[in-house]
């Protein structure tokens, strides 16, 4: 991680800079305690003497007072780190910062205890003061560790529409159960630049709330701060006590009291970041590792190498699609989800699959998308092995529908751009998309319409105190999540509208097959009913094909229709050519007809 680091341009000047800073940073306690010793010194020979050397006097008051201005802002920059650790930042920050604060601050204590040795080797009582000190600031942050602190009862609501958007990018990237439809819509590029965005204008105040509990619970235990304040006048005591035993000490005493205290706190306050930052250790080191392994993930589809389509033009009439002899087993099963599958569709075609669920329908739009590849078999689209194409180009000229579909952690708007990236911006084309598929009405009469999130990324955090959760966010007037639900048929609505987006809203749409994947599942007859004719009116010269269990409207209007059972094509023709041969298809038919009569 280092090596690469370095081997960005123009980087390897700034990591020295920040380096040297670092410790210098660590050595000014040292110095300061190194001043405070000359101090000690010459009080000392001025007790002795009766005289003062002025001239090293002043350069000590310079010195000290240049290491007071140099503690003052690196105590703040200390204080401000512990909330702020990992704002905002890469792992790779966030892993070389622990580095170099770790190493700084052994590099402080070490110089800290070698000044510190060295100037009182020869004071009374120097010994006996440093013990209490330590004894007495450690014991006062020891309190303040995990272990020590009760739980405060806190809440915490997100209020930052470019963070809740840059987490939801973030969640739909890391989350298996969008990955399907991420990887089918073409949506890696497009991810990484709204999440860039986002993060650009979210700056420096991005954080988690798992980082900032830390700091949010009580700072110290009841029990504790009764100890306190007798802790940290021990060492007062003990001067107290000298001073009546050796009045003439008193103003060496007095020195060496300051030197040791300051001293003291500076190890209290650099043990308690060693311990904070260690917690995390562990941490910072799997996440660089698991960034690196990312890296070395091979895609289990490999990509073509020839473009699609040739011409421009060619796709806009739409795109043949044929399936020859094509067999697959799902990973890790041994039974055929297709077994040999073989049919053919002409450009501009409307191709209805249907049969009973697990007949393999929704396998056959997985594989023209190449979710999968075929174990057996080719799939032409355009004439060309599907496997030759490169896979952007492909699913570039697709647009796809699945059953399980899958609502992202965005606002409704963001679900709905998300269908065409490349016009993602364009709000007109979102409107009008979430028009033809009936969403509008919907969307219309949620409070925040369009910047509505059904399932935020983010939205209110609170404390795992298990009484008063209730009434606390009550009291506050938030509630516990700001998820919004919707039936499962106004969900449909807007994955429809997500890939009317891409098909159907744009005339240069560079889109030339459709594949909907029981898109009316959860929609009632009569929103079933008018999503078809939208689609037959609105596909153009598209290739489209439709996955159903339903026998209805839209086979009426099929070029060809496939009835699927037990992995492969039991029947196949027209609507009254498969009525005429009065197989299984016309059967299945008669019987959901006679529901309705």
């Amino acid at each position: 991680m280092f090596k690469d680091v370095l081997s960005v341009p123009g980087c390897t000047p700034l990591v020295l800079l920040y380096v040297v800073t670092r410790l210098g940073e660590a050595i000014v306690p040292a110095v300061s305690i190194w001043f405070q010793g000359q101090f000690l010194s010459i009080t000392q020979a001025a007790i002795e003497t009766r005289t003062v050397d002025k001239q090293r006097l002043i350069f000590i008051a310079a010195g000290q007072l240049a290491c007071t201005v140099a503690k003052f802002s690196d105590v703040k920059r200390k204080l401000n780190d512990i909330a702020d650790t990992y704002w905002g930042q890469s792992v790779i920050w966030c892993t070389l910062e622990l580095v170099a604060e770790l190493v700084s601050i052994f590099m402080r204590l070490v110089a800290q205890a070698l000044v510190l040795v060295q100037i009182l080797r020869g004071q009374r009582d120097g010994p006996l003061l440093v013990v209490l000190t330590l004894a007495s600031e450690g014991l006062v942050h020891a309190a303040r560790l995990p272990i020590f602190r009760p739980v405060r009862v806190w809440l915490a609501k997100n209020v930052d529409a470019d963070y809740m958007r840059m987490r939801g990018w973030k969640e739909v990237v890391a989350q298996n159960m969008y990955r399907k439809e991420f990887v089918a819509g073409n949506l890696a590029d497009h991810a990484t630049s709204e999440y860039k965005k986002a993060a650009e204008r979210v700056g420096d105040d991005d954080a988690e709330w798992k980082d900032l509990e830390y700091e949010i619970r009580w700072p110290l235990a009841s029990i504790w701060s009764v100890f306190n304040q007798p802790l940290l006048q021990l060492p007062q005591f003990v001067f107290i006590l000298r001073a009546a035993q050796f009045p003439m000490s008193i103003p060496l005493s007095l020195a060496s009291l300051s030197l040791v205290q300051d001293a003291a706190r500076e190890f209290a306050w650099s043990f308690r970041v060693i311990v904070n930052r260690t917690w995390s250790i562990e941490s910072r080191l799997t996440a660089v590792k698991r960034m690196y392994e990312v890296v070395e993930i091979a895609n289990e589809i490999p990509d073509g190498k020839v473009p699609f389509p040739e011409e421009a033009s060619e796709i806009r009439h739409g795109v043949a699609l044929e399936f020859r002899n094509v067999s697959f087993k799902y990973p890790g099963t041994d039974r055929y989800a297709l077994r040999n599958i073989s049919f053919s569709i002409r450009p501009g075609q409307l191709c209805v699959i249907v049969g009973a669920n697990g007949s393999g329908k929704s396998t056959i739009l997985k594989l023209v998308s190449r979710l999968y590849d075929p174990n057996e078999g080719e799939i032409l689209l355009g004439g060309h092995d599907i496997r030759t194409i490169k896979l952007h180009d492909l699913r570039q000229a697709m647009s796809v529908l699945f059953q399980d579909y899958t609502i992202f952690p965005l606002s409704i708007r963001d679900n709905i751009a998300m269908g065409d990236p490349a016009t993602s911006q364009d709000d007109e084309r979102v409107l009008l998309a979430a028009k033809l598929a009936g969403a509008d009405t919907v969307v219309d009469k949620l409070p925040d319409g369009y910047n509505t999130y059904l399932k935020p990324a983010v939205c209110v955090e609170y404390s795992g105190a298990a009484e008063g959760q209730t009434t606390f966010t009550e009291a506050a007037g938030v509630k516990a999540s700001d998820s919004t639900e919707l039936s499962g048929g106004q969900m449909q609505r807007l994955a429809v509208a997500r890939t009317f987006m891409r098909s159907v809203v744009q005339e240069d749409s560079k889109v030339g097959l459709l594949l909907f994947d029981e898109p009316s599942a959860a929609l009632d007859p009569a929103a079933e009913h008018d999503l078809f004719e939208r689609l037959r009116e609105l596909r153009g010269n598209k290739t489209m094909v439709f996955s159903s269990h339903r026998f209805g409207n839209l086979t009426r209007h099929a070029d060809l229709i496939m009835y699927m059972d037990d992995s492969g094509i039991r029947e196949s023709g027209t609507h009254d050519a498969l009525l005429k041969a009065d197989g299984e298809y016309a059967r299945l038919w008669r019987l959901q007809a006679e529901a309705f009569i």
